[in-house]
This record gives C-alpha cells, sequence and structure tokens, in this order.
C-alpha cells in the first residue's frame, strides 16, 4: 500500500513510522528542521512499548510522490482549507484522505439521512472551503486515541496509546478502510473499522472540548484541572452540555461524563496540544473543538451557556495569539529582569 503522510508532525510521523515499519510503502511530507533530520536519521521513536527507528521516504515536495492510495492527514484542522495544492499530487481517481483530526470534521453530516442530511458545518467547513480543498467522497473518518510529541526534529516520542479508529463517513464498509487499517496493524497499531465513526467523535470530544481551552485558560495540566473542585464542577459541566447535542443529533454513548473525567485524571500531568500552541504563541485549534459544537447547539435547539462562555473567553485569548501579543508578552517576560516582590 503506498501511503504519503501530509503533516508529518508528531501523530503523523509516529503513525508514518509504524506503517513503514509494516511494510508499507510511506512518504513523509515535512519542512525545516524536522524534515532534515527526518532525511537524515529516519523517524526516531521513543516509547514505553519499545523504541524503534523508521527510515521511509521524506520530502517537502508532493509532487516528489505523486498519487497514493492513501493520504494521512496529520495537519491541523485550520490548515484543512488552504491544503488543497499540497493534496492535488497525492490525488489519483481513488485515493482517500484519512483526516487524523479532533472535534467536529467538515464531512460530520455527510452520508447521513434526517433534516440534517447534507449540511454544512459553516464552523469547520467556511463558504465550503474544506469540502473543495478534500471533496467529502475522499474523507476517511479517523479518532486518534495516541499521545505523542516531537521531542527533537526527527524524534517523536510517543506517551501513550496506539489507537485509530477509522471509518466510512456513510458507514459502508469499504476496502479502502480494511485495507489501510490492514496496513496500520501491520505496523502494530490498533486499527478498528467503526461502522458509525460519530460516537466516538463525540466520546473523544467531550475531552477536547474541555480540557483543550481550559488548560490554555488556566496553564493547567489535566490532572490539576480534575483535582481543583471548581474547575472539576466547571469540565463536568461542559461535558453534559456537550452529551445534549450529541443526544439531541440521535448520539448516544455509553461513558459517562464522570468515566471521562477520571480518564483524564489518570493520565496526570499531561499537557494538552492547545496548551503548548499557547505556551509558543501559537493559536488555538477552537473552531473544531468547541465553536462548532455551539454552531450545533443553534441548529438543535440545544442550550450550552457554559461552552459559550467559556468559547468567548477563549476566543478573546485566540485574537491575541494571532496578532502575535500573546508571544511578544512571552518572549518580554522571558528577557524581563526578575525584580522583588
Amino acid at each position: 500500500m503506498r501511503i504519503a503522510i501530509l503533516g508529518a508532525g508528531a501523530i503523523g510521523a509516529y503513525a508514518g513510522a509504524a506503517l513503514h515499519r509494516g511494510g508499507a510503502e510511506v512518504h513523509l511530507i515535512a519542512r525545516g528542521a524536522h524534515l532534515e533530520a527526518l532525511r537524515a536519521e529516519g523517524v526516531r521513536v521513543l516509547s514505553p512499548r519499545g523504541d524503534f527507528t523508521a527510515r521511509p521516504n521524506a520530502t517537502a515536495d508532493p509532487r516528489e510522490v505523486g498519487p497514493v492510495d492513501i493520504v494521512f492527514l496529520g495537519l491541523k484542522a485550520q490548515h484543512y482549507a488552504s491544503c488543497g495544492p499540497m493534496l492535488r499530487p497525492l490525488m489519483g481517481p481513488g485515493t482517500g484522505v484519512v483526516a487524523a483530526q479532533n472535534g467536529i470534521p467538515w464531512w460530520y453530516f455527510h452520508g447521513v439521512d434526517g433534516p440534517f442530511a447534507g449540511r454544512r458545518v459553516e464552523t469547520v467547513d467556511p463558504g465550503g472551503a474544506v469540502s473543495r480543498a478534500i471533496p467529502v467522497e475522499r474523507a476517511i473518518g479517523c479518532v486518534v486515541y495516541a499521545a505523542t510529541e516531537i521531542a527533537a526534529p526527527g524524534v517523536i516520542h510517543h506517551l501513550e496509546g496506539t489507537r485509530f479508529s477509522i471509518g466510512e463517513p456513510d458507514g459502508s464498509d469499504s476496502a479502502r478502510c480494511r485495507d489501510f487499517a490492514e496496513a496500520m496493524r501491520a505496523g502494530g497499531l490498533k486499527c478498528p473499522v467503526e461502522p458509525d465513526l460519530r460516537e466516538d467523535i463525540w466520546v473523544k470530544l467531550m475531552g477536547n472540548i474541555t480540557f483543550n481551552p481550559l488548560s490554555a485558560l488556566t496553564r493547567s495540566t489535566m490532572a490539576q484541572i480534575c483535582r481543583d473542585r471548581s474547575t472539576r464542577e466547571l469540565a463536568l459541566t461542559m461535558m453534559r452540555e456537550t452529551l445534549e447535542v450529541a443526544g439531541r443529533l440521535g448520539v448516544r454513548t455509553d461513558v459517562s461524563v464522570e468515566r471521562r473525567l477520571a480518564g483524564a485524571e489518570r493520565a496526570g500531568d499531561h499537557r494538552t496540544s492547545t496548551l503548548h500552541d499557547v505556551e509558543r504563541g501559537r493559536p488555538m485549534e477552537l473552531d473544531v473543538l468547541l465553536t462548532a459544537v455551539i454552531e450545533l447547539a443553534d441548529l438543535t435547539g440545544a442550550e450550552v451557556p457554559t461552552l459559550r462562555t467559556v468559547d468567548a473567553i477563549a476566543r478573546l485569548l485566540n485574537a491575541r495569539l494571532l496578532d502575535g501579543s500573546v508571544a511578544a508578552g512571552l518572549d518580554a517576560a522571558r528577557t524581563a529582569p526578575a525584580t522583588a516582590a
């Protein structure tokens, strides 16, 4: 199987290394110092399951790769609308795009029956920009239950989890999903093909919609949020509101908010990707994680006052991240001389 990893960052490079180890033909598409390290030394994975090194092809130019069977999209969702020029050289007649994103995907109402069939979620697909870059018929959903980080250029630290649940938006049993799942399993990863991936999306989202913005706003780890009585109750309220929206869309989960919170607390002092982004002065991935759920609440009539409040506060911080004022403040804080209080 011929697979391109477009956006070979922490998750993309980890999946690509495993796929290559399992025998797939893998092409990593990256840039900068990370790309140079991948070319020189391959992907070095440090994992409690055992360290290993894989040496797939690495390039900055997808034209050097050409059409593939599967594109594994490791980009942040806010970059999907602009990825068309990078994606087009990789597309053949039957190429599928495995979108490893958190939150509500642009294809959410594709392939479903009911009053919202075919509806565009404007927050995540503004004006249809993402659908034009990645046509919904190409999309294969993917919910990632693996935690990784780039420890150094070309070095991926795998923290926990190996499950990448995938599925067709219309719930069909497709050869492309089965083939990709087999390639992932050959590389040592779990890759169940789900008949309806939307339940997985909402279970994962219960955590992301809560801990990603709260960790960024409070500069706290998941365990710290869970252990503080006030933020713990805030997290539970956000999860309950999220499940109310899911229920109005016909999705029921077997995971309670208490169980989801307990799982987050067991993760310990884990720093979310959104917290890492803010600490580096980068904008947060809010639209697919939080604002889209508010759009769906408006669509279904669900009341989500707490989600609206957190979204408003997080958006103000994001505006400062986008104009660079937070990064400037962080730099000033790092270089300012210490003074006695």
